[in-house]
């Protein structure tokens, strides 16, 4: 599923090489912006990978940097073209969190925390629908049915033949007790579920009703985590109308200690696909 040239990870790692250069440099991104004549946020998105970046851009600041290796000025205008293609999802128009699915495209694994409903990642289609169409009752038939296709094709990072997606997912018991749709989508989802975690690349675990207060009580996040060294983790949470991306490690650091936390207090593997199989026996009465 993912293309060779992953856009939104390019923007990354581009940004990454950029604000090295800037502080090997000795300036503040406000100076940068000073200079260029351009806002200080302009300097900070193109930083951190939000914002399309131009070949002019990396010119402009290479100038500003002073680089005169002329081989790091054409690798980073390559860069930079790479980062304008567009990535399979763009083919479906404006997606809201087309950042984070150009990092889970090209992420090696990823933790989830999901307090309300199965994650996206394991849905069936028809639990799909309904939580998107629950979730989104102002939106177009069409625009739900596209964030349809969209999440159901993101799928195919678990079900890759080579280098499938390694998933670890914490589940609060809640969500297998919301009835989505109805019981026998709920049924079906359940199954798949449990279909899914006997893959050796995906964890499911359930975080009971009996824990009370636990490290995930602030709600859902997700981290992710990459094969390239230059790919520092990502912690990503999901808004309502932004999303929020933590990169500084000890951002990270904090959130994967919280994860190792959930982790401890749920139940074990096989403990939760056994809470997982009985409530789907009561789904089918």
């Amino acid at each position: 599923m993912a293309s060779n040239v992953n856009p939104t990870v390019r923007r990354r790692r581009l940004g990454q090489e950029l604000r090295r250069l800037r502080e090997l440099k000795g300036m503040t991104a406000e100076e940068v912006a000073e200079r260029l004549l351009v806002s200080q946020s302009k300097i900070s998105r193109l930083e951190n990978g939000r914002r399309s970046i131009s070949q002019r851009d990396v010119r402009d600041l290479c100038g500003v940097y002073e680089v005169e290796d002329q081989r790091i000025v054409d690798s980073l205008m390559q860069m930079a073209k790479d980062s304008r293609q567009q990535g399979w999802w763009h083919a479906f128009g404006d997606i809201p969190y087309s950042v984070y699915i150009g990092l889970e495209t090209d992420a090696e694994s990823l933790r989830v925390y999901e307090p309300q409903i199965i994650t996206g990642l394991l849905q069936t289609r028809a639990y799909a629908e309904a939580i998107i169409r629950g979730g989104s009752p102002e939106a177009s038939e069409a625009d739900n049915d596209k964030r349809v296709e969209v999440r159901l094709r993101r799928q195919g990072r678990i079900t890759a033949e080579t280098d499938p997606l390694r998933l670890w997912v914490v589940l609060d018991e809640a969500s297998l007790h919301r009835v989505v749709g109805n019981k026998e989508v709920m049924r079906e989802q359940l199954e798949h579920l449990i279909e899914m975690s006997q893959l050796p690349h995906i964890t499911v675990q359930v975080l009971p009703f009996d824990v009370g207060a636990h490290a995930g009580i602030n709600g859902q996040y997700s981290i992710l985590e990459f094969a390239d060294a230059a790919d520092s983790s990502v912690v990503y949470i999901e808004g309502v109308t932004s999303d929020l991306y933590l990169e500084k490690p000890l951002d990270v650091q904090k959130y994967t200690v919280m994860y190792e936390h959930l982790r401890a207090q749920s139940l074990n593997v096989d403990q939760s696909r056994q809470r997982i199989e009985r409530l789907a026996k009561e789904y089918a009465r």
